[in-house]
Parts: structure tokens; sequence; C-alpha cells
């Protein structure tokens, strides 16, 4: 029993010292983070590093605000002069730094701002949902005919969904900023769907998103995904088959009504 005694206090011994020892390395590190962050020179050097990363990420807003006015525009239009409105509604996002970095780092494309502009089309995004699958096609007309619009890519992930079941129109667009001494054009991405596409891509992100899926239920998990876009995908047909056929019963109506 002695020494059993023995054993458990020089353990406790150890454990006390090891705990010590990490204390005072934190407060090491934290006296060492307290001059750190009041050195003015070292501050300097970081708020001069990042103001043009900061600048671009400003670049990159002004042009958000630019394509969100465009359609904002074209919404009140269409609520003021027909007896829809197609647009439901614009979401914007600005890509994160990190995930900026990832997919530079993916792509191999060099770390720079200059290769970041003019690699990566996704920084800036708009996101327009509307009713009906017709609305997305006229939605990406109306954009496209503005003159300050220039189309850069398009992929109809519509009429050529993603393997995983995927549906969108996406456009890459170069729209200009007017800046205090400078008119810069700027890339946004713009995906135009309809509510059921993007309940769908809700859903799956949520359903995937930091999930550790087995390899052996991927493929039957994938499968299933797949098969709820084929549905819904129907129900999106459905509905623009059935608003035609009440559109042509309106229209034949109003004919009959006419002296």
């Amino acid at each position: 029993m002695g020494n059993i005694q023995k054993i458990r206090e020089q353990l406790d011994g150890r454990i006390l010292e090891t705990m010590e020892d990490k204390i005072t390395e934190r407060v090491k590190d934290s006296r060492l983070m307290d001059n750190f962050l009041t050195n003015e020179k070292i501050l300097d050097r970081i708020s001069r590093h990042l103001e043009p990363i900061e600048q671009m990420n400003a670049y990159y807003r002004c042009a958000i605000m630019e394509i969100e006015t465009k359609f904002k525009v074209l919404s009140e239009q269409f609520s003021l002069k027909y007896d829809r409105n197609p647009i439901e509604t614009i979401k914007s996002r600005l890509k994160s730094q990190d995930s900026i970095l990832k997919k530079m780092n993916r792509k191999g494309i060099p770390v720079s701002l200059e290769a970041m502009e003019r690699e990566i089309d996704d920084i800036a995004g708009v996101r327009v949902i509307c009713s009906f699958v017709e609305d997305v096609y006229m939605l990406a007309d109306c954009l496209l005919q503005q003159d300050d619009i220039t189309l850069l890519e398009k992929k109809d992930y519509i009429k050529h969904p993603k393997d995983s079941g995927y549906r969108s129109l996406h456009l890459i667009v170069q729209v200009p900023i007017f800046l205090q001494n400078e008119k810069r054009p700027m890339k946004v991405e713009v995906q135009i769907r309809t509510l059921a596409m993007d309940l769908w891509a809700s859903q799956e992100h949520k359903l995937r998103y930091k999930k550790q899926i087995p390899e052996n239920e991927e493929e039957a998990i994938s499968q299933e995904l797949a098969e709820c876009a084929q549905i819904l995908a129907s129900v999106d047909n459905r509905m623009q088959n059935l608003r035609a056929k009440l559109s042509d019963s309106r229209f034949q109506e109003d004919e009959r009504r006419r002296p």
C-alpha cells in the first residue's frame, strides 16, 4: 500500500507540474500577443497588407449592388405592369477569403489579387428565385439585354442537370461599377432558379454539409437525392403546364367578352 501511495503522489506531482507549465506557456503567449497587438509598426504593416483586399471586396460588393438593383427594378416593373411578379426573392453573397484561397489552391492558381480577379468568376454572387421555369429564361434575357451587361459564360444546368440532380441557370456576367475617378468592370455570377430547384439545392446542402457519409451508403444516398431532384423537376413542369392552360383559358374568356 505504501508503494502505491508513493506512485500516486509522484503522478499527482507530475500532473501538477505539467498543468503549471501549460499555464505559464499560456501566460507567455498572452503577453506576446499583447505586445504584438500594441506594436504600431506591426499593426501598420498588417493594415497595409489588408487594405488592397478590403478594397477589392468593396469593389465586388458594389458589383453585387449593381446586379441586385437591376433585378429590383425589373421586380418593380413586373409588379406595376403585369398581374404577377415572377421574382420571388433575390439573394446575394460575397465568397469568403478562406473559400477563395482553397479554390485557388485546388486549381493551382497563384495567390495574388490579380490572379484572383482574373481566374475566379464566382467571388460575387447573386441568386434570383422565381416561380416557373420559363421565368428563369425570361429574367436571364431581361438582364442580358441591358447594354452595360456583358455575358462571359453561361451554364444551363436546367436543360443539362448535373449528375447529382442539381438544376439552375448560371451566368457569369461583367458589369461596370463607377468609382470616384474610374469605371471598373467586375465579374458577378448570377444564378437563376425556380422555388423547387432552390428547395432541392438547399436541402441537399444541409444533408451533406460536414457529414461523414460512409462509402457503402454514398451511392444509395446520391441516387435518392437525384430521384428527389427528378420528382421536383416533374413538379416544375406540371406547374408550368397548368399555368399555360390557365393563361389560355383567361385569354379565351377575354376574347369572348370583347364586343
